[in-house]
């Protein structure tokens, strides 16, 4: 393609980026697909966005189908060029956007994974010493003077993520004016820039407490970032990751930790409680329920091997 035509991605990504604030990793999938699509663009001498149509699309798509990527992402791909030509649209270089009305290869429902009550409370028993495992280590060392600052900030981490809902994205981006501990809510800028204010439990009230009474030794100065990390600086998403991922080694959990099973954890565990389904979807800031009914479908397959084991005509194995 022009190279124009690749400027055109470019810009995009910035509107995503300060306009939307979409995260990091939902850029970089955006990047690559869009990318993918310019190189095919390349092979059918579509040198400009104007020349694309949709049977070029399809092919684009059936070719990647192929070469054997799977519906899900083939879904996404699709989605962030029809987001793409949509935003040629309104910047008036295009009129048309002809991935609109096109559909891919469908992905089958995977259900999401999250930690039962029993291991939610395991994760989130409070640690007074540094975290000490072959991991760990290797990431933190143990003697190192700022442990005992780093389980409090943890601590108020998994707390404020189970308690919320947030996603890790929302989770890096808070700063400390968007906590309101005297109102016991937090305010999170989510998905598409939209904004949405979120209750925080006793537990969460109790760590957050702790973590700002000594945020400011680990803190650089004029640091705005609630989360810091070692250096000072905002936390990244990868620290996030080791560290739960640590926690749970450390407290026993069998299954991977990672950020998005507390979010996941929140939900199931707030639908199987409530039945409240619009409730979960305000809490959660999904755009649509039917992103939220898929945690229902974990609550029916819970109570599905209830049924099973308890009934006397179930269909026991």
């Amino acid at each position: 393609m022009q190279k124009n035509a690749q400027q055109w991605i470019d810009n995009f990504l910035l509107h995503l980026n300060n306009e939307r604030r979409f995260s990091p990793h939902t850029l970089s999938n955006y990047q690559r697909d869009l990318n993918g699509i310019t190189s095919y663009c390349d092979t059918v001498d579509v040198v400009e966005w104007s020349m694309l149509d949709a049977k070029h699309v399809r092919a684009w798509l059936a070719y990647r189908h192929r070469q054997g990527i799977g519906g899900r992402s083939l879904a996404r791909a699709l989605s962030a060029l029809r987001s793409f030509l949509r935003y040629l649209i309104r910047e008036n270089h295009l009129k048309n956007n002809v991935a609109q009305g096109i559909q891919a290869p469908k992905a089958p429902r995977k259900l999401p994974e999250p930690l039962d009550v029993d291991e939610m409370f395991r994760l989130l028993s409070p640690i007074a010493s540094p975290i000490e495992s072959p991991v760990a280590s290797a990431v933190e060392p143990s003697r190192n003077p700022k442990s005992a600052l780093l389980v409090l900030r943890d601590n108020a981490m998994l707390e404020l993520m189970y308690s919320a809902g947030l996603r890790l994205a929302e989770l890096l981006s808070l700063n400390v004016g968007e906590i309101d501990l005297a109102a016991g809510s937090v305010e999170v800028t989510g998905k598409g820039n939209k904004s949405r204010v979120v209750p925080v439990g006793r537990y969460a009230h109790k760590a957050l407490v702790l973590w700002q009474q000594r945020r400011s030794e680990l803190a650089n100065n004029g640091e705005a970032a609630l989360f810091v990390s070692q250096r000072g600086g905002r936390i990244t998403a990868r620290a996030v990751q080791q560290r739960f991922r640590q926690r749970g080694i450390q407290q026993g959990i069998e299954s991977r930790v990672h950020p998005h099973k507390l979010r996941h954890a929140f939900a199931s565990h707030l639908l199987e409680s409530s039945g409240d389904l619009r409730a979960v979807q305000e809490l959660l800031g999904h755009a649509d329920i039917s992103t939220t009914q898929i945690y229902t479908h974990l609550d029916f397959q819970h109570l599905a091997e209830v049924y099973d084991k308890a009934h006397p005509r179930a269909r026991k194995k």
